[in-house]
Order: C-alpha cells, then sequence, then structure tokens
C-alpha cells in the first residue's frame, strides 16, 4: 500500500514552492517532489498542487509516497564532493555532502554512501541488510560530515559493537540560535517518533535514551557555536535535543528555526556537521581519528553570522 503522510503547513514553509518544502520536510531530492506533484501525489486541503506552487499558511497538506519495489536495487551511482578521509582493508571513512542518505530506503531515491562507494569500486562488508551494507552510523541527508563504514565482516561487527557500547567519539560542531544557558551543559531526554508528525522526531515519554553533550565555542550576536559529543545515536538527535531546549540548528526549518534567518544566511538545511570522529581500529585495536572541515555552505553562513555580530 502507498504510504500517506498527512500534516498541516509548518509556519517554516509558508510560501515554499511545492518541491523545495517537500525536500526539505520529508527528506526527498528536490526532483523526487517534483515528480510526486507532477503525479497528482500532493494535495493542499484536498486540491492537487504542481511542483512549483506555494503552500499556504492553515493549509493541510497531504503527500502519497507509492510503494518502492521491494527487491529493486538502485544502481550504484558517483556522488560529486564525496571525499574518502581514510581507507584499509578494514573500513573506509568518507567526508559526506549534504544531500547523500547513508543508504537506500523507501521515499528516497537520491544519492547514498553506499551507492558512491560501489560506484567507485570499493568493496565492503555484506552484512547488514542487503539495502545498508556495511554501514555502521548514518547521517542524515541534510548533515554533512565523517561516515565510517566496514570493509570486512570483523570491521562490521566490532564497530556494531563500538556503536553500541558508545566507545566511539563522535563529535559534531552545530550553530544554534540564541545563547543555551549553561554555555556548556548535558541534554538527557528521551527521543521518540513524534506524536502528531510522524516524518520527524520529539523529545517523548517512553523514547528511547538519548544523551548529547555541549561546550559552547564561540557566541555571536542571535547564535552560538557549539561542540556537541553524542553519548547515543538517535535519528534526529541533536537537532531534537537543541530544539527542546529553545535553541535550533540555524537553518533547521523543520524543527522550529527561523526561516528568515536562513534565508539571510542562504543557508537551505541545518547548520550540523560531523567535525571528527574516533575509534579502535577494528583490526588493530589502535586508536583512529579523522576530522573534517566545514563545506562551503556552512563556512559562508559563519562568516555571515560573524559579519553581522560586529
Amino acid at each position: 500500500m502507498p504510504e500517506v503522510r498527512s500534516l498541516p503547513v509548518p509556519d517554516g514553509l509558508v510560501g515554499e514552492r511545492v518541491d523545495a518544502a517537500l525536500a526539505r520536510l520529508l527528506g526527498l531530492s528536490r526532483t523526487r517532489a517534483a515528480e510526486l506533484a507532477a503525479a497528482g501525489g500532493v494535495t493542499l486541503d484536498g486540491r492537487a498542487l504542481g511542483k512549483s506552487d506555494r503552500l499556504v499558511a492553515g493549509g493541510w497538506l497531504e503527500v502519497t509516497l507509492p510503494d518502492v519495489a521491494p527487491h529493486a536495487a538502485p544502481a550504484p551511482v558517483a556522488v560529486a564532493g564525496m571525499r574518502l578521509v581514510y581507507e584499509d582493508d578494514a573500513v573506509v571513512v568518507v567526508d559526506k555532502p549534504v544531500g547523500v542518505a547513508a543508504h537506500p530506503s523507501p521515499g528516497w531515491d537520491g544519492p547514498t554512501v553506499v551507492g558512491a562507494l560501489a560506484a567507485a569500486g570499493h568493496r565492503i562488508s555484506t552484512s547488514g541488510a542487503a539495502e545498508r551494507q556495511g554501514i555502521v552510523h548514518r547521517l542524515d541527508v541534510g548533515t554533512s560530515g565523517l561516515m565510517v563504514v566496514a570493509k570486512s565482516e570483523l570491521a562490521y561487527s566490532v564497530l556494531k559493537r563500538a556503536f553500541k557500547e558508545r566507545t566511539v567519539e563522535k563529535v559534531y560542531h552545530a550553530l544554534v540560535q540564541g545563547h543555551p544557558d549553561p554555555s556548556t551543559g548535558t541534554v538527557d531526554a528521551p527521543v521518540g517518533r513524534h506524536p502528531t508528525a510522524p516524518y520527524k522526531m520529539a523529545v517523548v515519554a517512553g523514547g528511547k535514551e538519548s544523551v548529547t553533550h555541549y561546550e559552547t565555542l564561540e557566541a555571536m550576536a542571535g547564535a552560538s557555536l557549539l561542540e556537541i559529543q553524542l553519548e547515543t545515536g538517535r535519528t534526529h538527535q541533536i537537532r531534537v535535543h537543541m530544539a527542546a531546549v529553545r535553541h535550533p540548528c540555524v537553518g533547521d526549518i523543520t524543527y522550529g528555526a527561523d526561516p528568515r534567518l536562513a534565508e539571510r544566511l542562504n543557508l537551505t538545511r541545518q547548520w550540523l556537521h560531523a567535525v571528527r570522529l574516533g575509534f579502535e581500529h577494528p583490526a588493530t585495536g589502535r586508536w583512529t581519528q579523522v576530522s573534517s572541515d566545514y563545506p562551503e555552505d556552512l563556512a559562508h553562513a559563519l562568516a555571515a553570522m560573524r559579519e553581522g555580530a560586529r
């Protein structure tokens, strides 16, 4: 059965084109969103929308996602801008650009880390679900930065255990609205599926244990640059926790960020980047650490915020 997602038009997406809004809201590629609209799969208050129509305040949006063939394996596709940071016989660490998913999934037909590695001829572990082979952790489509992928079966099992036992160092930088008080602290709040908006997550009673440590690196007018270290790795964890303490990531419209600020900074996604990743090498046991610079869009937005603070 096709999946139907129904929700009120979020305030932050009022006035947005349908294709751009769905790309941001549901994690679809903009091309995929346009195709859904062309097929009549997007309605507002029961009226079919085209890809260039604008969302209006107070409307009820319905998006019909067609079934995905259960055995269809997307062809490997190279990803421009995806950089290999480290590689040996056991693991490969990539610097994932924005707009790339970790692996194929229903509703996503855009580029993936798995597909890009396959297209480049890199052998990865065959452990895990068919579409997730070698994947031991994930980054959101709209989050850039470092991911480690297992190339051997041993590496897959060792790294999966390391992530489960929280021995992996996962460090992110986030530009958030406002100034967290205290400037250094921990958010310990359970995260689960949002009770009324299933396309996103929320702090909910009965959710999974989620712990986020943060430290303010720099404060500027209207925003703070944070270094964030995760104990757990829940879906959207940083975005949910920062929104819960009323300091959403700049540009994160889905979780309550100011769309006017995002527009001023020419930012079309959340300001969040996985800057450092450290783990015991699954074959040698040696501590292995890699780092990543900010991509151009985030560097530009940060510079603009700093300039505005002067």
